[in-house]
């Protein structure tokens, strides 16, 4: 890849993370117009509509077979518990908070349980970054002011379990080998919309008319912008550039979601959240022992 090629991947995936930061924005938004799964219906179903174009335009094939399906199902439903706690979590709490807590939270309990299972093994390194993360993750929830009313809210256990089912989310969707990872996130989509027409969501109950402007603008960013283009611009990095290069931008997701939280939703942004953030950030670091892109002279 040319030096300008790569210029131009650096700046996509700047703007593909600050679509993932600015979703948290979005859902707090959303949340005053449909409840979890209608947003997460309507979500989806954009999102699907619009992969099918990049599909075949990348030229990846739709086939699925049996095995790749049963993990698009489990992941799914997992997603569903995920996206539930994401909304909840941001209703009830800031967008600031969830984007910066769970975004930072999500690679350490990924890196706990693939340890609990064998996969990882845990070295005196390791054991500094999990015990700087924690530090990290209690110093964004302000736990040294010692009040646990403040720390011990709903919102907190909400933005706590969805770090829980993502991490188990990306454990479930890296055992699909067989199946591009654009074509595998195009059926995960298709699959929770389905679960939520039969089991969450009464279309004909939505007062659309409430759905105004303001709406649309948002579902459109975190369906086309947050989905579609973030993602997509994710895995092709993860092809071009490789997946230890690409890994790098995501600490800019949870700064994203601060600094947009504080201009569009005129939130409070804590020096807690900051410094929590930076400490998670470097335990997240020193954990998968992630190199940021240096420019060659």
């Amino acid at each position: 890849m040319t030096t300008t090629n790569k210029n131009l991947f650096y700046f996509l995936l700047f703007l593909a993370m600050i679509g993932w930061g600015a979703s948290w924005v979005n859902i707090k938004v959303l949340s005053n117009y449909l409840n979890e799964f209608e947003t997460m219906f309507f979500r989806f179903f954009i999102t699907a509509i619009t992969m099918v174009p990049i599909i075949i335009f990348l030229k990846k094939s739709f086939r699925i077979d049996f095995k790749s399906f049963i993990w698009v199902f489990l992941t799914s439903i997992t997603l569903i518990g995920y996206m539930k706690y994401f909304y909840l979590g941001t209703k009830y709490g800031t967008a600031s908070l969830g984007g910066a807590f769970v975004t930072s939270l999500i690679p350490i309990i990924t890196f706990l349980i693939l340890a609990i299972l064998g996969t990882k093994k845990i070295t005196k390194k390791d054991l500094i970054a999990l015990s700087l993360g924690a530090i990290g993750v209690m110093t964004m929830l302000d736990i040294w002011s010692f009040n646990l009313e403040e720390v011990l809210v709903i919102q907190n256990l909400y933005f706590i379990l969805a770090a829980l089912l993502w991490a188990i989310v990306t454990i479930l969707s890296s055992k699909a080998s067989n199946i591009s990872p654009i074509v595998f996130t195009f059926y995960l989509y298709m699959v929770i919309c389905i679960l939520n027409i039969f089991f969450f969501v009464d279309l004909v109950s939505i007062d659309y008319s409430s759905l105004d402007s303001i709406f649309w603008v948002n579902m459109l960013v975190l369906s086309i912008g947050a989905s579609t283009f973030s993602n997509t611009i994710y895995f092709l990095g993860i092809e071009k550039l490789g997946a230890s290069e690409v890994s790098s931008f995501i600490f800019l997701v949870p700064f994203a979601a601060i600094t947009l939280s504080g201009i569009f939703l005129n939130e409070v942004i804590t020096p807690s959240i900051i410094l929590g953030t930076f400490l998670t950030i470097i335990a997240v670091k020193i954990l998968n022992n992630i190199k940021f892109p240096k420019k060659h002279k």
